[in-house]
């Protein structure tokens, strides 16, 4: 099924995945408020969806996203220009602010009570919100040929999109305030390294790379899936291994009552390949 939500956003189910296309190819998928409203409507709807066990987001083009509009905030209109009124995000500084928490924030929060998985594929460039939103998916997947960079320090602006909450996390404090102060282009390599990006493929198998390692996991006990999501960033917020021990041994007390559990030992068992239903 596809449901064309806006010109600058599609999204797409395909069985068990839903798929989110940034689709501004021409302006290298800099947002617009279109695009950020539906994507966060998107999130939400693919979490709902008991049909939906992985989100897949990719882009249309030979970029991911540089992020806010460069063109839009020259004019004084924000990170992603006007909207369907031609209204801006308004003159003051508080405007400002609430635009972002009304806006952009909402795609970061929603993920963050996201319990299903959101695998990302980068293609050319993710610069600025456009690295951000790629950080905060729970994988990514990078082409050879792409090319990442924070890029905020350039145009005298900081991290406004959560790179300062994830970039840390993923490269350590030092490493990320480095990337973060000189605003210098990664390469996917380099990313891989690191520890920003999972893998990097050949770029013309891009697509094929990231719907592959999204239908593994589609495939794979759902409710499981899930738990071990909820237990593995549940951790990074706390130093407490009490309260970790206490929330997945609660977890696999539920699990190992469940139809998939027994399923999963009968493929061990018989050497084929398990059905999971999420009973």
């Amino acid at each position: 099924m596809v449901r064309q939500q806006d010109d600058h956003l599609i999204y797409q189910k395909e069985g068990y995945l839903a798929r989110i296309f940034l689709n501004r190819p021409e302006k290298y998928n800099a947002f617009s408020l279109p695009m950020i409203r539906q994507w966060s409507e998107a999130l939400k709807d693919a979490q709902n969806d008991p049909s939906i066990r992985v989100i897949v987001v990719t882009a249309k083009g030979n970029s991911f996203s540089v992020g806010g509009d460069i063109e839009a905030m020259s004019e004084g209109k924000g990170f992603v220009g006007c909207d369907d009124q031609g209204e801006s995000w308004g003159d003051k500084a508080f405007d400002r602010k609430q635009a972002l928490t009304e806006n952009i924030h909402k795609i970061a929060l929603t993920l963050d009570m996201m319990d299903k998985p959101v695998i990302c594929g980068i293609n050319g460039m993710a610069i600025g919100a456009g690295l951000d939103m790629a950080l905060m998916c729970d994988i990514r997947v990078a082409a050879d040929d792409a090319q990442l960079s924070t890029g905020y320090i350039k145009a005298g602006l900081v991290p406004g999109d959560g790179g300062a909450f994830y970039l840390p996390r993923l490269v350590g404090v030092a490493k990320a305030l480095e990337i973060l102060w000189t605003g210098e282009l990664i390469s996917a390599y380099d990313a891989e390294k690191m520890g920003m990006v999972n893998k990097v493929v050949p770029a013309l198998d891009l697509e094929e790379a990231t719907i592959e390692m999204a239908r593994k996991i589609a495939d794979s006990a759902p409710v499981c899936v899930k738990m071990i999501k909820r237990a593995v960033y549940s951790a990074q917020r706390t130093n407490d291994l009490r309260t970790a021990l206490d929330l997945i041994s609660s977890q696999m007390a539920i699990v190992t009552e469940m139809s998939d559990h027994r399923e999963g030992l009968a493929a061990l068992k018989e050497k084929r390949r398990p059905i999971f239903t999420g009973l």
